[in-house]
């Protein structure tokens, strides 16, 4: 039986996570894949996968959101085929970022104006679909460094957005 990889948070501060993987079996580990999971507030989830070769890892993952809940899962590949999942929990030091002022009016049948409020020097990511369902589980999004953006849509349609 293959166990799980160990997940160890090493360290965390506001914008990023240090964990170490490592198995406690002598089955040759030719890598591991690593999945990070979270929640902008109800509507939609986000995940990053990592692939790391090799037996013994420390990785650190940057760019994330202050005082965030983050999931770690990993699993191991082996000679004899992959590990069960493990999971860790972590959330970031510091203040969460206020949530933006979102305002969005329409141009004309295909374009929509979106603009916000909230701080300078990061990164917004604007999601938008035609419905609850839809801009949970797969919306359109688009990401920039500004405080407005042109988002073109499908004429004839109703859009939820969220940035």
């Amino acid at each position: 039986v293959i166990p799980p990889p160990v997940i160890r948070i090493e360290s965390y501060s506001e914008d990023s996570i240090s964990f170490s993987l490592k198995m406690t079996t002598n089955i040759k580990v030719s890598g591991y894949v690593v999945n990070i999971y979270w929640t902008f507030d109800t509507h939609r989830q986000e995940k990053r996968t990592l692939i790391i070769e090799g037996e013994k890892s420390i990785q650190k993952v940057a760019n994330l959101t202050a005082h965030t809940p983050y999931e770690i899962s990993a699993w191991a590949r082996t000679e004899l085929g992959d590990s069960p999942l493990s999971f860790v929990h972590v959330v970031t030091s510091g203040t969460r970022p206020a949530s933006p002022s979102l305002k969005a009016k329409a141009i004309n049948q295909t374009a929509v104006e979106c603009s916000w409020t909230g701080p300078r020097n990061v990164v917004y990511g604007i999601f938008y679909a035609t419905s609850f369902l839809e801009l949970y589980r797969s919306p359109h999004n688009t990401t920039t460094t500004s405080h407005n953006m042109t988002v073109l849509v499908q004429q004839d349609e109703q859009y939820l957005f969220l940035v």
